[in-house]
C-alpha cells in the first residue's frame, strides 16, 4: 500500500496543515524567508504530521489544537534535520542541497534555532502547555541519544540494551511525541490514552529505525548494501549481534576494521559479509517484527475506525519499505 492511500483519512486535513505550516515558518527577514521557502518547497513525505493527525482522528475530529500539534512536530523535525546536516557536514538532504551547503553552517544553525523557537512560540501562544511538555521531552531525548551514540562510537563497546536506548531517544522519541501530541488534542485530558499513544509511537519508531539499520547491510530484499553506518563507526543491531556471537580473534579483527579501516570500501564489504554470514540480518529482522507486534497490540485497544486502520497500514509500510 502506498503512502497516498494510507493518508486518505486525513488527506484534507494535511492540505490545511500545509498552509498553516507555511505561515508558521514565515519571517520578515528576507534571507530567513528565502531559506524557509526552500525548506517548504522540498518537504519530504510528511510522515510525522500524518502520524500526528491520524492519532488525533482516532479519538475525535481534527481541530485547531491538532493542527498546532502537527505544525509543532514538523517544526521540531525540520530544525533537527537542519542541525544534523551541520553536525554531519552533509551536503545533500532528500536529493537536494542541504541548507548548510547553500548558505553555510552559520546560517543553517540560526535557521534551525529559528524553527525551534517558532515551535515553542506556537505552543505558548495557543496555550498548549501539555504539548510543550511532550515536545520538550522529545527534544531533550534526541540530544541525549545523539551524544550517547557519539560517546559509544569512540570505544565501540556498545551492547544491545544501549543500542535500543540510543534509537529510542534519537528516533522513536519524536514519533512517540507525534502520537502523543495528536492524542492530546482530542482525548480531552485522558492521560491514560495519551500515555498509550506515546508508547505506541515509541514501538513504531523503534521498528522504523531498525528497518533503517537493515538497509546498511543489504537486507535480502533491499538490493545493494550501503555500509554508511560502518563508515561512520555506528554500531547497529546486526553488527552488535554478529560481534557478540563471534570468537575473540574474529571480534577483535572486525572491531579493528571498523575503528581504523572503515574508509576502505573493500574492508566495509568484509564487515557486511561477516554480519550477513553470522545471522545478524535475520536476528535484527525478528527484533523489528517484535516491536511492530507490540505496536499492533496497543493499536488493537484503540477505537476501531479508518484512522486506526490507516495507522496499522502505516506501521506495515515503514517496516516493509524498500528504501
Amino acid at each position: 500500500m502506498s503512502l497516498d492511500t494510507i493518508k486518505q483519512p486525513v488527506s484534507e486535513e494535511l492540505l490545511i496543515f500545509e498552509g498553516k505550516f507555511r505561515e508558521a515558518v514565515q519571517s520578515h527577514v528576507p534571507l530567513l524567508d528565502k531559506v524557509t521557502w526552500y525548506i517548504v518547497q522540498r518537504k519530504g513525505k510528511q510522515v510525522r504530521p500524518m502520524i500526528t493527525l491520524l492519532s488525533a482522528k482516532i479519538f475525535g475530529s481534527v481541530n485547531e489544537a491538532s493542527y498546532t500539534a502537527a505544525a509543532l512536530i514538523e517544526l521540531i523535525h525540520t530544525a533537527t534535520l537542519v542541525h544534523d546536516d551541520v553536525v554531519d557536514d552533509a551536503n545533500m538532504r532528500r536529493g537536494f542541497f542541504s541548507i548548510n551547503a547553500l548558505w553555510k553552517n552559520k546560517v543553517a544553525v540560526l535557521v534551525g534555532d529559528f524553527l525551534l523557537s517558532q515551535a515553542l512560540l506556537l505552543t505558548v501562544r495557543q496555550k498548549q502547555y501539555k504539548m510543550l511538555e511532550v515536545i520538550n521531552s522529545a527534544v531533550r531525548e534526541m540530544a541525549e541519544g545523539e551524544l550517547l551514540q557519539m560517546e559509544k562510537a569512540r570505544r565501540l563497546d556498545i551492547e544491545e540494551s544501549v543500542y535500543y536506548e540510543i534509537i529510542r531517544q534519537k528516533t522513536a522519541s519524536l514519533i512517540a511525541a507525534a502520537c502523543c501530541a495528536g492524542a492530546v488534542s482530542t482525548v480531552d485530558g485522558n492521560e491514560e490514552l495519551e500515555a498509550r499513544m506515546k508508547l505506541f509511537g515509541e514501538k513504531m519508531g523503534m521498528a522504523f529505525q531498525i528497518r533503517d539499520d537493515l538497509f546498511d547491510f543489504g537486507d535480502d530484499d533491499v538490493g545493494k548494501p550501503l555500509g554508511i553506518d560502518i563508515k561512520e563507526k555506528k554500531m547497529t543491531l546486526p553488527l552488535i549481534y554478529a560481534l557478540n556471537n563471534a570468537g575473540w580473534l574474529e571480534r577483535r579483527r572486525i572491531i579493528n576494521i571498523v575503528k581504523n579501516q572503515s574508509h576502505k570500501s573493500e574492508k566495509v564489504a568484509e564487515v557486511i559479509r561477516f554480519v550477513r554470514e553470522s545471522g545478524g540480518i535475520e536476528y535484527t529482522r525478528q527484533a523489528m517484527y517484535r516491536f511492530r507486534q507490540e505496536a499492533f497490540d496497543i493499536l488493537d485497544t484503540l477505537p476501531d475506525n479508518p484512522s486506526r486502520e490507516a495507522m496499522r497500514e502505516l506501521l506495515v509500510y515503514v517496516t516493509e519499505r524498500k528504501k
